[in-house]
């Protein structure tokens, strides 16, 4: 199966947002799903555990990295391709 979410992040308190949202689009990429770059979200597509796995990553690097930002998920029902 194949979950669809989509992902904004508004980095906050920050002088470089588009260089952080930026670097955020670029760990997505690396992640084995398919990446579709909006211009308020990003959208990705994959396995359900890949995707949620990454949902975490992302949680847990912006918060090791100590910034302050609001991260919205949102799930579409998983399909069969």
């Amino acid at each position: 199966m194949k979950t669809l979410a989509q992902l904004t992040y508004i980095p906050l308190y920050s002088d470089h947002p588009k260089e952080q949202v930026q670097d955020l689009i670029e760990f997505v990429a690396q992640h084995d799903v398919e990446v579709d770059v909006n211009y308020l979200s990003t959208s990705i597509k994959g396995e359900t555990d890949v995707v949620f796995d990454l949902i975490r990553d992302v949680y847990d690097t912006m918060t090791i990295e100590g910034q302050k930002f609001r991260f919205h998920v949102e799930l579409l029902s998983p399909t069969k391709d």
